[in-house]
């Protein structure tokens, strides 16, 4: 049931918000279309629903092959491979609203774990890997919102930022997103789309950690 019924709020939410967002969105792509790369959107394989694959939609903000340049997958702060438009939508996540059309196609939700290049995806346990997408990747999540500043934690270290990833980061992402599946519930998907509002607002939050008192512990290599 609660499946269903949140496969129906997907579209009816997903289709109005394309109808409000559009104003803004096509100013937004002409920006985008003469600056930095020239490129729009960004359409990237990524792992989704019982571990296959799709194409993401973002809104362009890095130069093109990334993936192939610098640290692959993973993004510093001030990462010289990030456009000027681009370190804006970056830090507003305004790059990850296009993934509404992924939520109206319906191999996304507004809800769940973010959807990870398999690079990434391949650092977790094979446990992990097994319940990670047992329910659809969303726009937002528990790991999204601990991990709001995930750039940071990289940057801040002495160590190789995929080997910290690795060591630190995926090991605590695999606790989170196996809690939330759970704990899957109209409840859980309620707070934690209030939780992403108010990060927005107030990025050092940490009421999650109050709101769902029985959250894994945070490693102290991130606290």
């Amino acid at each position: 049931m609660y499946k269903y019924v949140k496969r129906f709020f997907d579209i009816v939410f997903s289709i109005i918000s394309i109808i409000f967002l559009l104003p803004f969105f096509i100013p937004l792509a002409i920006l985008l279309a003469v600056t930095g790369e020239h490129e729009v959107f960004y359409l990237q394989k990524r792992v989704g629903y019982k571990n296959g694959f799709f194409k993401i939609w973002k809104f362009a903000t890095m130069k093109k092959n990334s993936p192939n340049m610098g640290l692959g997958s993973i993004t510093l702060r001030n990462d010289p491979r990030v456009t000027k438009v681009g370190k804006y939508l970056r830090k507003s996540k305004i790059n990850e609203l296009p993934q509404i059309l992924n939520i109206l196609i319906g191999n996304m939700s507004f809800v769940g774990p973010r959807p990870l290049m398999k690079v990434d995806f391949d650092k977790f346990s094979p446990d992990v890997q097994d319940s990670f997408y047992n329910s659809k990747p969303g726009i937002t999540g528990l790991a999204s919102i601990v991990f709001r500043d995930e750039e940071k934690f990289r940057s801040e270290t002495t160590i190789d930022p995929h080997e910290f990833d690795k060591k630190y980061i995926a090991p605590y992402k695999g606790e989170l997103e196996l809690w939330y599946q759970k704990n899957l519930s109209f409840y859980t998907d309620f707070m934690l789309i209030f939780l992403t509002v108010l990060i927005i607002l107030r990025p050092k939050s940490n009421l999650i950690y109050r709101i769902f008192k029985d959250l894994p512990k945070k490693p102290k290599a991130l606290r």
